[in-house]
This record gives structure tokens, C-alpha cells and sequence, in this order.
């Protein structure tokens, strides 16, 4: 018996670590399954014949997206183009909604027999909700990472809405327990993982570190690198009170579990922060363009350990909130090895935790699950 046939499609390195794991999984349930579509290096070492380079389409930032903007329609019609061609048993959109869901989109008007399935929701809880009711028109089931999301989706009349759990949850045991931290404290700094963040949020963090360092003269500092960004960091980093370590991606993780607390730009590393239990205060600061859109923002928090357990234990200072004195300030208590700042983030931090793992321990096994449930009755119904 051959089959299922799943197209996948990601735009981004996330995207496509995520399609990755879920074509392992898809695999170990149904060894004889087949796979087409766009992915990058990970999903190609997992037997992926991308249709083209997902470079082409990772694109980032207004003024890329204009350049390309030609380029990346033509690829939208042709991805399409090709799903409607092969016909799958399941069409698995994967983030980067910004092309995915065209596809989707030109698939389903041409053939709504083929499911359509979306691996990890857009945030439609906090930015244009509008964009979950629409999605119904051409979005079978949203797989969502966080355990607020079906809920949202219900609340804005969205489509199918399954937690399947958040990927870093497969990664809990490379988050080491806090082990004794002899010597002087240790501060990581997080200023982002891409240029527009490295340029806005560093030369805020070394003033912050000046200040921190008056009082506290004895702190370790280290920044994990982001994948290729060791020389705009490096950078970026010229004229810091402190000269710090820097930290490979495989160095990462143990230095979680060393820090006593954590100087991070709002994302994913604030989830991963809050599982390896670092006590941390999150910044961000986006253009003044951007700032304008702040206020069409629908939720209390823009920390997603906040969103999870649904209150704001994590401290967090957005734009002109974001002074060095007030990171200073919001820091230093976590220094000490008792305070009850500290204490009241590490038990939120287990709260975070219990709240990823309700779906399971292993979220791409779930999601396969579902996928394979619509791409069983795709066959039967056209």
C-alpha cells in the first residue's frame, strides 16, 4: 500500500525544522508515506526534493520584500500550481502565512477537495483577529503551538483549531536543572536574532550593563550568536562596558542552566529561557513606523511565557518603557540568589512548563496524527 502523498510547504528556517520533524514523524507512523513541496536543508536531509531554493522566498524586512516581490508571486503561483498537478492527499502549509496561505488560498478556489492543513497558527490573538474567520474559507485545521490557541480561534470564529504542543517541548532534556552557580553571577544577553533587532536592542543593553555594573562590578556576561550573525554581533558589540563571552548555539542551552538571570528581546527565547527556568526581563524596541501599530495589538503581554499562564510574571519593557534605568532596576534583584522576584518567576516557570507539555511529549507526533486523519479521508470523498 502506498501513500499517503503530503505536499508541505515552509518559508522560513523555522518552517523548516518544524516540517522536518513532522515528516519524521509522518514517517514512523507510515513509513511508505511520500513527500513534495518547498523546504530548506533540514527537510531535505529528511528525503525532500524542494521545488526551489527556500531562500527565495525566507525574505525579511519591507524594503527585501518590495525587491523580491516578483519573484515571490511568481513562486506563490507555481507552488500552487504544482499542489493542484500532484494532486496530494494533504496540502500542510507550515508559518511564513505570508506565502503559505497564498497558496492555500489559489488551491483551494481551484480544488476544494485537497485538506488543507496549517502548522502553527498565525497570531491572529494579537494582530488583525479578523484574519482567523477568513482563514476559514481556506484552512481545514490549525495545528497550534500554544495552549491559548484553539481557544482564540473558537472566541474569533476561526477554523478547526488542535494544540498539538510547542516544538521546544521534544528539547526539554537539553535544558540542564540549575545546577550551583559558584563564583560571580552570570548574565546572559539576548539582543536578538536578526539585524534589525541586533542594531535597535544592543546599544540599549550596553547602557543597561553600565549601569548594572556600578553596583554589581563582579557579573559574567555572555550572548549566545544566532545562526550567521557572529560578525554584525561582534560588531554591535564594540564599546560595551564589558566584553562579553560569546556562546555557540551548542554552548546555548548549558548556559541556561549556569545563568542567574537574562537580558532578552522579546521571542522564542524568552519560552526557552522560561523551560531551562533563568530568571529574565525582556525588552523591545521596533521602528517609529512600527510603533504606530502598537496599539492594534489585541493582548495583555508580548512575552509568550506571560501568554501561556495568562499573567504577566515576567517583567517586560516596550518601547519608551525600555530605558536602560528600568532594565537596570527590573535586573538587579535577580541577581541575588533569594529574592522574591526570583522566586515568583520560577514558579511561573513551571507553570509554563505544565501548560506545553498538556498535549504530550512529543508535539510532532501529534501533528502527524491529525494530518493523517484528513489526508485518510481526502481519497474517499473526491
Amino acid at each position: 500500500m502506498s501513500g499517503p502523498r503530503i505536499f508541505l510547504v515552509a518559508g522560513e528556517a523555522s518552517g523548516d525544522a518544524l516540517g522536518a520533524a513532522l515528516m519524521r514523524a509522518l514517517r514512523e507512523s507510515r513509513p511508505t508515506a511520500e513527500f513534495i513541496g518547498v523546504g530548506g536543508k533540514a527537510m531535505t536531509r529528511e528525503g525532500l526534493a524542494s521545488l526551489f531554493p527556500m531562500t527565495e522566498i525566507a525574505v525579511m524586512g519591507l524594503v527585501p520584500v518590495i525587491a523580491s516581490l516578483r519573484a515571490i508571486l511568481a513562486r506563490i503561483d507555481e507552488t500552487a500550481q504544482t499542489v493542484l498537478d500532484e494532486n496530494p492527499d494533504c496540502l500542510v502549509i507550515i508559518d511564513a502565512p505570508d506565502f503559505t496561505h497564498r497558496v492555500a488560498r489559489k488551491v483551494r478556489r481551484a480544488n476544494a477537495r485537497i485538506p488543507i492543513v496549517d502548522y502553527v497558527s498565525p497570531t491572529v490573538w494579537a494582530w488583525r483577529p479578523g484574519r482567523a474567520r477568513k482563514m476559514c474559507e481556506y484552512v481545514d485545521c490549525v495545528l497550534a503551538l500554544l495552549p491559548f490557541e484553539p481557544a482564540a480561534h473558537r472566541k474569533l470564529g476561526g477554523p478547526r483549531c488542535v494544540y498539538v504542543g510547542h516544538p521546544l517541548v521534544e528539547k526539554l532534556d537539553q535544558f540542564p536543572r540549575p545546577r550551583d552557580k559558584a563564583g560571580p553571577p552570570l548574565l546572559l544577553v539576548l539582543p536578538g536574532s536578526r539585524l534589525a533587532e541586533i542594531a535597535r536592542m544592543t546599544p540599549l543593553y550596553s547602557e543597561t550593563l553600565a549601569l548594572l555594573l556600578q553596583d554589581h562590578p563582579q557579573i559574567d556576561v555572555a550572548v549566545p550568536v544566532a545562526p550567521n550573525m557572529e560578525a554584525p554581533l561582534r560588531e554591535a558589540l564594540r564599546g560595551w562596558p564589558i566584553v562579553p563571552r560569546l556562546l555557540s548555539q551548542s554552548e546555548k542551552f548549558g548556559a541556561f542552566g549556569q545563568a542567574q538571570a537574562a537580558l532578552v528581546t522579546s521571542g522564542v527565547a524568552t519560552l526557552e529561557l522560561a523551560l531551562a527556568r533563568t530568571p529574565m526581563v525582556v525588552a523591545y524596541r521596533v521602528s517609529r513606523l512600527e510603533s504606530f501599530l502598537r496599539f492594534l495589538v489585541k493582548v495583555h503581554s508580548i512575552v509568550l511565557p506571560n501568554l501561556i499562564i495568562g499573567e504577566n510574571a515576567i517583567p517586560e519593557f516596550v518601547q519608551e518603557a525600555a530605558t536602560p534605568r528600568a532594565l537596570a532596576e527590573a535586573l538587579a534583584p535577580l541577581l541575588l540568589a533569594e529574592s522574591p522576584a526570583r522566586a515568583s518567576q520560577l514558579a511561573a516557570f513551571e507553570r509554563v512548563r505544565a501548560n506545553l507539555i498538556e498535549a504530550g511529549p512529543c508535539p510532532s507526533a501529534r501533528a502527524a496524527e491529525v494530518i493523517l486523519g484528513y489526508a485518510g479521508c481526502s481519497r474517499a470523498t473526491r
